[in-house]
């Protein structure tokens, strides 16, 4: 154990963090190092940005930055960056576009943009009491904070509203001080973090200074913001007569494909299962948006998830209606993202994807992002109920398969034809390999 165990890591210099490394844990070291290496940003400024975003960096770890053209979001047309390592996804998401393109494209609305943050605390005292100068102690709260939100309020955000959550059914002694906050176009977790900080100083001594005597302090237990932003939500939808629909693979018709779609989205109202999947499929499209915008793809995926389940069963997030001859796809979602501070605005790549979205601000990028779940998801609906999921997803996937098999570019050429009118799986593949280099061999 003792190779591989090490103290002052984090001081040793990327090349010393890199040596310790592949001496201890890989068996061609020198290989390895120079594969690291090879990883790096040839610009050092723009290599010690991309150091400085996480701790005990040693290379780069690159995923394809792709683009789906066509989205008409609210009479806009956007190019939309997306960074994802799953083939079809890109492809997907720009065939819907493209297909509700010509049928009014999407329509998007931002329904809220407050944020939230709590501060836990217990304190034994009379309820009563504390409901009563619940008002009082929300006014002092918001005067001690504003250094902090004085230059959000110039921007037009700033504390909302401040409550308090009697949760003591749950918990003795258990209250919540729930913060409300609009961030504009900030993603704001630092600035929430910072009021709620500030607040959980403030109430003891508020408690002690206000309260008779008799009245014990509250222990604050922390104060963090919560990723669940139920009030900073967008809701996303398609929709044209059925009859517009056109005609699908197999010869389905306009009216039997509506039908089949709606019987997909509410199987996965009904079925856990089913709803996971769909749920995934809708993240796809936007984390990859999220991705390339350098937000946060993990608190958006947690709010999301937790949305799917708030009638205590985990459901669907979109919805489909059949409605005297119209076909309608929606998606309402909660999306906590930001255009200006943090990431998006060191990363060299993010800035790029927002200026190729035009610089929005972050309601429109909320837009934009729930309009790649809902075309994403669109893509994989109609996949499933028409030719099935595997018959393009495989084909998408078949560059990757071929790298798998060191194909050369004529293999790879000839084995693109053959399967043109094919279902790829990869033993048929590596068996045309095979035997097609076999041939080969046969006639040199």
């Amino acid at each position: 154990m003792g190779e591989k165990t090490i103290s002052g890591f984090s001081k040793l210099s990327k090349m010393g963090k890199i040596k310790w490394l592949v001496e201890n844990f890989f068996k061609d070291p020198e290989t390895v190092k120079r594969e690291l290496a090879s990883y790096l940003l040839a610009n050092e400024e723009q290599q010690r940005i991309l150091d400085g975003f996480s701790e005990n960096t040693i290379s780069n770890y690159p995923l394809p930055l792709g683009i789906a053209p066509n989205f008409l979001v609210n009479g806009v047309t956007y190019c939309v960056p997306m960074v994802t390592e799953e083939s079809s996804v890109v492809a997907a998401a720009a065939s819907a576009a493209k297909f509700w393109l010509d049928r009014g494209g999407i329509h998007a609305k931002v329904i809220g943009t407050l944020k939230t943050g709590q501060v836990h605390f217990l304190w034994y005292g009379d309820p009563i009491l504390i409901a009563s100068h619940t008002d009082e102690l929300a006014a002092h709260l918001t005067r001690g904070c504003r250094e902090i939100t004085r230059n959000m309020e110039e921007r037009g955000g700033g504390i909302r509203n401040i409550s308090l959550v009697n949760m003591c059914d749950r918990e003795p002694g258990y209250y919540q001080l729930l913060v409300e906050a609009d961030t504009r176009d900030s993603m704001g977790a630092n600035f929430i973090n910072s009021i709620l900080e500030c607040c959980a100083q403030a109430i003891p001594v508020w408690f002690e200074e206000h309260l008779p005597d008799d009245v014990p302090v509250p222990e604050v237990i922390m104060s963090i913001l919560s990723n669940y932003t139920p009030d900073c939500r967008v809701h996303v939808w398609v929709e044209c007569p059925v009859a517009d629909l056109g005609e699908f693979e197999g010869g389905l018709s306009s009216e039997e494909f509506a039908r089949r779609f709606y019987t997909a989205v509410r199987i996965s109202h009904i079925d856990p299962y089913r709803a996971t999947t769909h749920n995934k499929g809708i993240f796809n499209g936007i984390d990859a948006v999220v991705l390339a915008t350098a937000n946060d793809f993990r608190a958006v995926e947690a709010c999301g998830h937790t949305w799917a389940a708030r009638s205590g069963r985990y459901k669907g997030l979109s919805k489909c209606s059949v409605t005297d001859g119209i076909f309608r796809f929606e998606l309402e979602i909660p999306l906590a993202v930001g255009t200006v501070g943090g990431l998006t605005t060191l990363h060299p790549l993010a800035k790029r994807s927002l200026e190729m979205l035009g610089n929005p601000d972050a309601a429109t990028l909320m837009q934009v992002i729930a309009a790649t779940g809902l075309m994403q998801n669109f893509s994989a609906i109609r996949s499933l109920v028409t030719t099935g999921i595997q018959k393009g997803h495989m084909r998408m996937h078949l560059h990757n398969m071929l790298l798998r098999l060191e194909a050369t570019e004529i293999e790879s050429a000839q084995a693109i034809k053959y399967f043109e009118d094919k279902t790829v799986s990869f033993p048929e593949l590596r068996k045309f390999i095979e035997k097609l280099r076999s041939t080969l061999a046969v006639r040199s």
